[in-house]
This record gives C-alpha cells, structure tokens and sequence, in this order.
C-alpha cells in the first residue's frame, strides 16, 4: 500500500509531466505548421524578396516565382541580410537596408584587369559591356569593358552592386530545420565570391550578364 503522501505526490508529479507533455505536443504541432518557428542558425529558410537601390530603381525580385530558399548561418547570403533576418517567423515581412560594407563590398580599384582583345569577343570590345568569364578553379567571374586600348581590354571586376546601399523587402514563407544535404542558392553571393584574380593564360569570356 502506498502511503497517502506518496499518492499525492506521485499524483502531482505525474500531472505536472502531463503539463509538461502538454505543452511539448501543443508547441511541436505549432512549429509543424511553421507558425511560430523563428529564423535562428540551421533552420531553412524561404524567402519572397523584392530588391531595389537607395534611389528606388530596381534590382531584381522573386516575387511569383520559386522562393530563394537559405540555411541560416550558412553563409549562403549577404551577411547583411542574414543578421536582420534572424528571429523573423513565417508571414512576417520586412523591409531590410543593408550597407555595402555588408553588402557586395565597397568598389576597389585592384579589381580593374586589362586583358588581351584576343580574349575578348569583338562584339564586346567598347566601353560598357558585360561580359561572363571562367576563373582557374572554374568559379564565375562577371566584368564589364571600362576602357579600350589598343591591344587590350579594360575589365572591372568589380560586383555590379559594389559599393550601393540595398534594400530589400522580404516575406518569410517558411522555416524548417535544414537537410543534412543541402544545395547553396545565393542572392548573388556566387558573383560577389567569383571575383579572384584572373588567370591570363587560362580565362575565357563571352558576352552575357
């Protein structure tokens, strides 16, 4: 026989675990429908996103399309666009400005390259067109003609959106915890990473962008 306390106590132990229980499987169902799951490291995130310029004109923008989906401390997006979206839940929006020091860098002159014409499609020797290039390790490299000489091309290698303030306003669509096998999808961050410095004897270029 259990004495009376025993009972009380074993009785009040056994409904705060059901509380506790209660609790568990009450939060566990919220997070399955994402309704209160926030952007913290290792979860996955998809994002609609629309992205402009300080003086309005736009960048680019996902909205009706696939989302951009992320791992969150992965390092797979701007670093400033990852710090402000930590903590934001699913249907939340906002708008985020993130400097160039956190954004694409700010413009550095190193980045300028001159390469031979051979190199270089005709169609894209003058000033102003953007060209795609292979690096040595494979990795993209975008440039755009600054200057025409007469052996040789003028590259800047230089991120497009170097140096700007950008905004972005973004809707969260989900959250959820990552997959162990992920696959990397960049706003942009693959263009920002290509810009090494350019094997001459091995580099090719053609007209894109």
């Amino acid at each position: 026989m259990i004495p009376s306390y025993w009972r009380a106590h074993t009785a009040a132990l056994l409904a705060a675990t059901g509380f506790v229980l209660a609790l568990t499987i009450s939060s566990w169902a919220e997070d399955k429908k994402g309704g209160t799951i926030a952007i913290v490291d290792g979860k996955q995130v998809s994002l609609e996103y629309t992205l402009t310029l300080e003086d309005k004109s736009p960048v680019d923008s996902n909205v009706g399309k696939a989302p951009l989906v992320y791992t969150q401390g992965a390092h797979e997006i701007i670093p400033g666009l990852e710090k402000q979206l930590t903590g934001l839940k699913v249907g939340e929006s906002k708008r985020i400005e993130v400097s160039a020091t956190d954004g694409y860098g700010e413009v550095d002159p190193a980045r300028k390259q001159e390469i031979e014409k051979s190199k270089i499609p005709e169609d894209a020797q003058k000033v102003g067109a953007k060209l795609t290039g292979q690096g040595p390790g494979g990795q993209p490299i975008f440039a755009q003609v600054t200057e025409v000489k007469e052996g040789t091309v003028v590259l800047d290698l230089n991120h497009p959106l170097a140096g700007k303030k950008l905004i972005f306003d973004i809707k969260v669509l989900k959250v959820e915890n990552a997959l162990e096998k992920k696959v990397e999808r960049n706003v942009g961050k693959e263009h920002h990473e290509g810009h090494e410095e350019i094997d001459r004897e091995h580099d090719t270029y053609h007209r894109g962008w």
